[in-house]
Parts: structure tokens; sequence; C-alpha cells
């Protein structure tokens, strides 16, 4: 008997597995992802990562759950959603960025509001610099989603630059933000433990994705920055487990998911930590 994904983490890792730096074609890793899809883990599954400059006519998508990644120009993404959507596909999400850091967020803004409303069954992830800007564009979601559209913010918590990982404080800051503005949010790069802790190659500090889920959790019991900023910080597991335990059978607040380019890494690092119990097979 297969022992079942516990709600709390159901669909949180998206397969990163197309995405740069990756060689894989897009036949193997559909293949890999429809592997992944009849194991006991599946509910930890969120969809396949597409990027858009990847999808060809013959694209073996099998109806498997897929999200596209925005890296074509705004205008050409109706039709990379339609070549998925033909090829059998079930288009969960798209996620595209809206600027540069250092540049106004709001014109990008603007093009994937107008593509949220062209297409009201697609879910739209706007990727919003943490740099200028970024609380007038986190009104900005808010306001879309208040009349009805499926719009919500993603943000980089890394990258080839030290620049690029948000300190404990600044990520506080944005679960806060959003929390106060009820906005789901999903996050990208860097995420590639379950705790917080530094690359020895690079001496970079990587946000653990246990400490993002519980600083959510704490953020809307109703922490404020300072006591979030503590839960993104801790390297120590302890502090981290005991509030995901107890919520394990929750839906998850916030915080719905990230991309992982082996989705197997995520899960055993849960399995260590006593959150999802191993397959008896």
């Amino acid at each position: 008997m297969s022992t079942m994904v516990p709600t709390l983490f159901a669909g949180l890792v998206d397969d990163a597995s197309l995405l740069p730096p990756s060689f894989l074609s897009v036949a193997d890793a559909v293949a890999k992802h429809a592997e992944h899809r009849g194991s006991w883990f599946a509910s930890l599954l969120g969809p396949l990562l597409i990027p858009a400059s990847s999808i060809s006519v013959d694209l073996p998508a099998r109806e498997l759950p897929v999200a596209l990644v925005g890296d074509v120009p705004v205008s050409a993404v109706p039709i990379a959603v339609e070549k998925l959507r033909a090829a059998g596909a079930v288009v969960f999400h798209l996620e595209a960025p809206v600027a540069r850091r250092g540049e106004d967020p709001q014109p990008g803004l603007g093009n994937l509001r107008a593509l949220a409303e062209q297409d009201k069954d697609l879910q739209v992830y706007a990727e919003i610099p943490l740099s200028w800007g970024l609380l007038g564009a986190l009104d900005s979601v808010a306001e879309c989603r208040g009349t009805g559209l499926r719009i919500a913010p993603k943000f980089r918590v890394g990258g080839l630059a030290a620049e690029l990982f948000p300190t404990p404080v600044e990520l506080a800051a944005v679960i806060c933000a959003c929390r106060d503005r009820e906005l789901p949010f999903r996050l990208a790069a860097g995420m590639r433990h379950a705790i917080r802790h530094t690359d020895p190659e690079t001496g970079f500090t990587h946000h653990g994705f246990l400490n993002v889920l519980a600083a959510a959790i704490v953020a809307v019991d109703g922490a404020e920055v300072a006591e979030v900023a503590e839960v993104l910080a801790a390297t120590h597991p302890l502090p981290l487990v005991e509030p995901c335990r107890s919520r394990r059978d929750d839906a998850r607040p916030l915080f719905v998911g990230f991309g992982a380019a082996g989705v197997v890494e995520p899960l055993t690092e849960l399995i260590r930590l006593g959150l999802v119990n191993g397959s008896p097979e």
C-alpha cells in the first residue's frame, strides 16, 4: 500500500527539468514526468514547466498537466498556449516576467492583465522583480484579482549573482505584503533544498522551501516581518518541521509552489525530515 503525500505538500513541486540549463529533450522530459505521475508520490507534483520557445507542433503532451514559461514576447504566448492545448496538454498556468530589475513593472503587468482578460481559463503568474516598484505592482495584481482575473505574483529568490538572493528580512516583507493583499505566490530559482543553506561552491545562501512554507504559515497566523524573517533565516529543521507537521492535513497557505529540476530531491528531504512517509515498496 502506497503512502499518500500530506495535503500540505500537494502540488508543491513543479517539474522544472526542461528549464535552463537543462539538456533534456521535450519528449524525454514528458516521459519522465509521466513516470513520476504514476508513482506513489504523484500528488507532490505540480505541472511540467515547458518554455514557450521549446514548443513544437509534435509535442508529445499525453494529456499531462503542464505550465507555460513565457520566454517569448507576450504577443506570442496565446499561440504557445493553443499549441499545448492542441497537443492534448492540460495547461495549468502561465508564468511570464513583467520587467527586468530596475524597470517599471506596470507596463508588463498591463500586458499580462490583457492576456488574463482574453483567456479567462488560464491562471497567470506575473514574475515581478524584487526591486523598485514591487509594492505598486502587488497593488495592481490585487486590483486585477478583485475584478475576478486569475492572476498572481511570482518571485525569483536566487540566480547567478548575490544581489538576486533576497535577505530573510526582504523576503519576509514580500510574504507579509502578499498576505496583506491576499495574494498567493510562486517562487523560482535558488530553491535547492528544504532548509536554508550556503552553497559551498558559490558562497550564495539559498532559501529553503520548508523555510518559506513555515514562514507562510506564521504569516497567515498574524506574524509580522521580524518574526517571519526569523523563520526564513533558520538553518535547523526543528522550528520548521513542527509548524508544518501540525498543518500537514491543511491546505497550503499563500505559497503555491516552486520549480525543481529533480523532483525526487525535495521528496527525499521531506522523507528524511519525517514530513512524508516513504513508499514501502
